[in-house]
């Protein structure tokens, strides 16, 4: 595929006002400089870091997983024996997933996966959008619709081949494609509903219906390479990227604020190495039956990934990873407490670099993979050292009592502040005064859907059949939804307090996102 055709422009030179030579690296420079970019410097990656620097916020995580992508690109790109295979896939430029992984968490709400989840609930039951909310696709919103530093002012315009590149989940939550990927035998990873709510669609997308015709433009090029419901090479490579820095630097993380300790990670791993023959006897019942003793949570996960991916899962494997995790995180990273002394940071980035270097080196690209993966992929010691990895900070950090008691409270105040927002728009005495920004995000989203209730009304269809037609109800709900998951942790806070009159001073945080 030429470059120009990917690029989805006539000509392969830099638009007008870009610094880069090539356009690939303009759509990186247009991103970084973007305010929304920006922002996430000021967002959840798990935990609010409260000005301490010490704790990973989405902005340093999109930097580090652009490291790592562009890495992997390289590294693909230059094995000649995989050339062939990467052209005839649409091509794996360093460029273009850079890009991507610079783009992939701009849509992050405050309060990390948390706000999502709050936001998406609200959205659906509150103000009845079929499509909800979801992070991956109001990163897709934002670079082709509601940034405004593009030429055309309307999105970043992007090449086909970066937001092609965005689209992690290619496809919408309930109606494109068709048949819908949530409908095949074996789901790709994202693509099955949630089994705690049947009935909504996807858990994860990457487009709403208000950007389905940019989907659609972005994905032509690559008609005919790889089917409709599956990641470009440099969508696949920047997927893969964000699993290794996730995997990695979150670990670190709260092992530098002392919230990962060495004990209780040690006889979890520790207990189902000596114990992995008895615990494979075990029921299901009786597993869950005692399930915060020493190695049964291990098991557990061991038993969910053969249910959800058989096709790469190996018992060998497994056991491999966790004495692998076990040797280089238990026995040597945790088991000496951080201090800030120079041998402490030195042992961090032993780590870091070791793990990086690894993971980095097992990924290959596969001509035909599993429905579960894309066409990159990590070797199976890689991919089971990464769940490893994952179920320990899952485990050990996201299931605590503590973190679940600060998220309860951000979940209701995210919840006082969409209705706050909801009852102004509602007002029609204070009307002429809404923030610009929301007032701008009304009359998108009013065009928008006016335009879909038109031409294409079937995808305002919720899942069950349900028909939403007030064209100003979805785009009030839109707006609302757009402007609250476009601001930092502490401005969601900032502007609650002052619409609650907790706070006496004026609000001086410009919302111009």
């Amino acid at each position: 595929m030429a470059e120009h055709d990917r690029a989805g422009r006539r000509d392969p030179g830099p638009a007008p006002g870009d610094l880069a030579a090539t356009p690939f690296r303009g759509d990186r420079d247009r991103l970084v400089a973007s305010p929304f970019f920006a922002r996430l410097g000021g967002v959840t990656q798990v935990v609010t870091a409260g000005g301490s620097g010490l704790l990973h916020n989405r902005l340093t995580h999109s930097l580090k997983v652009a490291q790592v992508a562009r890495a992997i690109a390289e590294r693909l790109a230059a094995d000649p024996d995989v050339a062939p295979l990467l052209a005839d896939l649409g091509g794996c430029d360093p460029d273009v997933v850079e890009a991507a992984a610079v783009a992939h968490d701009l849509g992050h709400p405050p309060f990390g996966h948390l706000g999502e989840q709050v936001l998406d609930r609200l959205a659906r039951h509150r103000f009845g959008l079929p499509d909800g909310f979801e992070g991956n696709a109001q990163s897709f919103r934002i670079v082709t619709t509601t940034d405004t530093r593009g030429p055309k002012a309307a999105g970043l315009d992007l090449t086909a081949a970066v937001r092609a590149a965005v689209l992690k989940y290619p496809w919408t939550r309930l109606t494109h494609p068709d048949p819908h990927p949530r409908t095949m035998a074996d789901p790709p990873r994202g693509a099955a509903e949630p089994p705690e709510s049947p009935g909504t669609g996807s858990a994860k997308f990457s487009a709403y219906v208000t950007e389905l015709d940019d989907l659609l433009d972005c994905r032509a090029p690559f008609a005919g390479r790889i089917a409709d419901w599956q990641q470009t090479v440099e969508s696949s490579v920047m997927d893969n990227a964000d699993d290794i820095a996730y995997a990695i630097h979150d670990l670190e993380d709260f092992h530098r604020i002392g919230v990962l300790q060495h004990a209780p990670v040690s006889a979890e791993l520790s207990r189902w190495e000596r114990g992995r023959a008895e615990f494979a006897q075990l029921s299901d019942t009786e597993l869950a039956a005692d399930r915060r003793r020493p190695g049964r949570s291990l098991e557990a996960l061991r038993r969910r990934l053969h249910l959800r991916d058989g096709w790469m899962v190996d018992d060998d494997a497994f056991a491999a990873a966790v004495t692998r995790v076990r040797e280089d995180l238990v026995d040597a990273l945790l088991a000496v407490p951080f201090d800030g002394s120079v041998a402490a940071e030195q042992a961090f980035g032993a780590f870091s670099t070791g793990w990086t270097r690894r993971l980095v080196a097992g990924v290959h690209v596969l001509a035909d993979p599993p429905t579960r993966s894309g066409h990159v992929l990590l070797a199976c010691d890689q991919w089971h050292e990464v769940q490893v990895l994952k179920f320990v900070h899952r485990r050990f950090v996201l299931l605590r009592p503590d973190l679940a008691l600060h998220q309860r409270g951000q979940a209701r105040l995210l919840t006082s502040l969409v209705e706050a927002l909801d009852q102004w728009l509602a007002d029609p005495y204070e009307a002429d005064r809404l923030p610009r920004r929301l007032f701008d995000l009304v009359e998108l989203a009013h065009d928008e859907y006016s335009e879909l209730a038109k031409d294409h009304p079937e995808t305002l269809v919720g899942p069950r059949g349900e028909r939403e037609v007030s064209v100003p109800a979805l785009a009030r709900g839109r707006a609302v939804i757009d402007f609250v998951a476009s601001l930092t942790d502490g401005q969601t806070v900032s502007l609650l307090d002052a619409l609650s009159g907790r706070e006496s001073r004026f609000w001086s945080d410009a919302l111009v996102l």
